[in-house]
């Protein structure tokens, strides 16, 4: 089954590019509301499900035990920008559980944020593991590790102990197996799972409703959205587009991108879980995709469904600031 065009790039007035790909609507207890394209294909979600492997953090004491707040809870279902009070609070959650830098096993490389990593390179230094983009989740994986008395060495494997704390979670949440077959390795090192968009919808649905979840789950994946949806630039970082659909949400709105075009997110007040992914892995796409599905969600009269829209229209410019073309929700998306 060929995926449908939903998102086209225009150069002046003509389409230049056209995107393909798939999207999931899913109520808490397991309703299809939406269903465009394949949403049965196993696809990786990526770092779109960090909110889900967040929570062996909160359920396990972790975050009380540290003193995490809203912004450490964020900063653990991040991909950040490498800014540097993302860098810090890292720093700062890895101290608490007695750790530093070397403890990580995420890899390095420079900041996404441009700023960082010229005022970085200018300053004769060199990116390390806590510029990644991943280290806020590796560093909750390192503290629930202390706390549960669970040797953190080679915590990025799969079949060790902690992986299997996140495994559960995501099994339990999405409903979908996450086997050995369909296990890859993400960027930063830690096992991902293939598992269709329908379940991955599904288990956002849940997280936002707590449907179907024990009370102990439910009560974990509120405090993570609700830190999330208040802190959303340690979610991301300065113009990314989950710090400003969140921010432009007001708490109503969670999202979280992945690599390769994946997008997850929750309407909160409706309980609904969204998964989508452009076949082309272009994350431009699946921006413009995530906003115009939150856009066609929401009533005609709300102000934010008129916020969304104006994101799912994105003006391109070339190097000289001068705007040379649009994206736009194309199919069943174009509204």
């Amino acid at each position: 089954m060929a995926n449908p065009v939903l998102v086209e790039a225009l150069r002046g007035g003509v389409v230049e590019s056209r995107h393909r790909g798939a999207v999931a609507v899913v109520d808490a207890d397991g309703g299809q509301v939406v269903a465009i394209g394949d949403v049965e294909r196993p696809v990786f979600p990526r770092s779109a499900v960090k909110a889900i492997q967040a929570l062996p953090l909160v359920e396990s004491g972790t975050a009380d035990a540290y003193h995490f707040g809203n912004r450490e809870i964020a900063l653990a279902s991040a991909s950040h920008a490498g800014e540097w009070a993302h860098v810090e609070l890292v720093q700062a959650m890895l101290a608490r559980a007695g750790l530093d830098e070397p403890a990580l096993e995420c890899g390095a490389h420079w900041p996404t944020n441009h700023e960082t990593t010229v005022a970085l390179a200018r300053s004769g230094a060199v990116p390390t593991q806590l510029h990644n983009n991943c280290s806020g989740k590796h560093a909750g994986f390192l503290c629930t590790c202390v706390h549960n008395g669970i040797d953190h060495h080679g915590y990025i494997g799969h079949g060790h102990a902690f992986q299997e704390m996140v495994r559960e979670a995501l099994e339990t949440v999405t409903g979908a197996a996450h086997s050995v077959d369909a296990c890859g390795t993400d960027g930063c090192s830690i096992p991902t799972y293939a598992v269709p968009l329908k379940n991955l919808a599904h288990g956002f649905a849940r997280m936002a409703s707590g449907t179907g979840l024990s009370s102990a789950r439910a009560a974990a994946a509120r405090r993570i959205f609700a830190a999330c949806t208040a802190e959303p630039f340690y979610v991301a970082g300065t113009g990314r587009a989950d710090t400003v659909m969140m921010e432009a949400g007001g708490g109503r709105l969670f999202t979280k991108g992945g690599a390769e075009g994946v997008f997850c997110a929750a309407i909160l007040e409706l309980g609904l879980g969204i998964a989508l992914k452009c076949d082309d892995g272009a994350g431009r796409a699946a921006e413009v995709m995530v906003a115009a599905v939150l856009r066609d969600l929401l009533p005609e009269d709300d102000p934010l469904r008129t916020a969304l829209a104006a994101m799912a229209q994105p003006a391109l410019k070339n190097w000289r600031g001068i705007e040379v073309g649009s994206l736009r929700p194309a199919g069943a998306l174009a509204g």
